[in-house]
């Protein structure tokens, strides 16, 4: 790996709108490679950091016919539901907008290097396979690069030699805004109602999700998971696309326990203790044909598969307590998110709630009877809980994080239940700043009660 070249983009004009993690790592990246950038964000507090940093901080409307681009942060709109003023002001300028994974593909090839891109969406699954695809290729020993929407920001990333990859997570809200980016291998995973404010209705929502297949050609990969009805119609329309299914005969699938392809048993997804439940089979057979594609070996998929240590807030095991054990599925922030988890245990005590998505809950019903008892939390705690009674279900309005872990630890000692499932099927907004934060202050509460039982032993 290497630096870009620091007059790659000599000349060129770039406001960055949004100083945030990807903001402040595209103004840093851009004029590391010699382009003229400026940075503004609505927050006073955000534009003194980088103004601190040495960048120029100003509003770039008054100059907006002279950018090369605008470079948007993911979550700042720019058409729905209400379009960003700046963002208006570049559309009506017949300025681009771009997202920092367009301006990396630019670079990479500006750069000289041939080094592969393969991009990863879906509702839910993506962060894990765009992890597991990475840790499969570094087990391999090839050069990559992880990041984008999961973890790194695009143009944080290195320069890799020509045998590289790039493994990118790519958001609905990134797939807006690409312009010439060729994903070499692509994953859309499965497919269910979610951020339809942003995209105007499920069509649009699809209609920006296929997006990770534009302009791919000849010899390149599209990988569709067909688990939903959604991803079966649009591996339909793309006839060179290659299936993946967590339990259903595909190109890629998982026969009971074995991951297989058209070719044999890939891997024991027993062994896969970081990969529990058919949604993770998916993610898995993915990731297995995103490698295939890439030329790695059958054998260096199936080590990479076990050995795959998991990402925080992912059905994440956080401790155990009398044999209680506590998952942290933090990320979980919508009911097909929770669905997932909830397939997981045959009995559980379930901590759940905060900022309900489109349905809330309802489309849980089906897993209502493994619910024990459930311990409901943030602003829409209320209204999940006049579903829950509605069906039954035994839950309790514990308001915050706080009160609901040790309770739920109280309840699962009472039922003989050996599991604790943080899947809220919620935004976290309502009391956390992210899903990581509502993920750690779990981890902490489950840490500070093992300590206390320690104390009292």
């Amino acid at each position: 790996m290497s630096r870009f070249p620091a007059n790659l983009f000599a000349g060129r004009r770039y406001a960055v709108l949004g100083l945030g993690r990807a903001g402040t790592a595209s103004l840093r990246a851009l004029s590391a490679m010699g382009a003229i950038v400026s940075g503004w964000d609505d927050a006073g507090y955000a534009r003194d950091q980088a103004e601190d940093e040495g960048f120029l901080i100003a509003d770039p409307t008054q100059d907006i016919g002279d950018l090369d681009a605008l470079i948007l942060s993911p979550g700042i709109p720019h058409r729905l539901p209400v379009p960003h003023r700046i963002a208006a002001a570049a559309l009506a300028a017949g300025r681009p907008i771009l997202t920092d994974a367009e301006l990396l593909y630019q670079a990479v090839r500006g750069a000289g290097s041939r080094a592969r891109f393969v991009g990863i969406t879906g509702t839910n699954g993506k962060s894990t396979t765009t992890a597991l695809l990475a840790h499969i290729l570094g087990a391999a020993a090839v050069p990559n690069e992880a990041g984008a929407n999961l973890g790194p920001a695009a143009l944080s990333l290195q320069l890799l030699p020509d045998d590289g990859v790039y493994v990118l997570e790519m958001s609905s809200y990134m797939l807006e805004r690409l312009a010439t980016i060729r994903f070499d291998a692509a994953a859309m995973l499965n497919l269910s109602p979610d951020h339809l404010d942003r995209h105007g209705d499920m069509a649009g929502y699809e209609a920006a999700k296929q997006q990770i297949f534009a302009r791919q050609a000849g010899a390149d990969v599209a990988v569709i998971g067909i688990d939903d009805e959604a991803g079966r119609a649009m591996h339909a329309r793309i006839s060179r696309s290659v299936s993946v299914s967590g339990t259903l005969p595909a190109d890629y699938w998982c026969d009971g326990t074995m991951l297989r392809d058209r070719d044999g048993v890939i891997v024991d997804m027993r062994g896969a203790h970081a990969l529990p439940g058919p949604h993770n089979a998916q993610n898995a057979a993915a990731a297995a044909a995103l490698a295939v594609a890439l030329g790695v070996s059958r054998a260096a998929i199936a080590r990479g598969i076990i050995g795959f240590p998991g990402l925080a807030h992912r059905q994440e095991l956080v401790g155990t307590i009398d044999g209680v054990r506590f998952i942290n599925d933090s990320k979980a922030t919508n009911a097909d998110a929770a669905s997932r988890a909830l397939a997981c245990y045959d009995r559980l005590i379930w901590i759940a709630g905060g900022i309900a998505k489109a349905g809330g809950i309802a489309p849980l019903e089906g897993f209502f009877p493994r619910i024990v008892h459930a311990f409901l939390i943030g602003r829409d705690a209320a209204d999940f809980a006049g579903v829950l009674a509605h069906h039954g279900v035994a839950h309790t309005v514990a308001e915050t994080m706080d009160r609901a872990v040790p309770a739920a630890l109280i309840e699962a000692r009472a039922t003989g239940v050996d599991v604790v499932l943080l899947s809220p099927a919620c935004a976290s907004f309502d009391q956390f700043s992210g899903f990581e934060a509502r993920g750690t202050r779990f981890r902490d509460l489950v840490a500070l009660l093992a300590d206390q039982k320690m104390v009292v032993a």
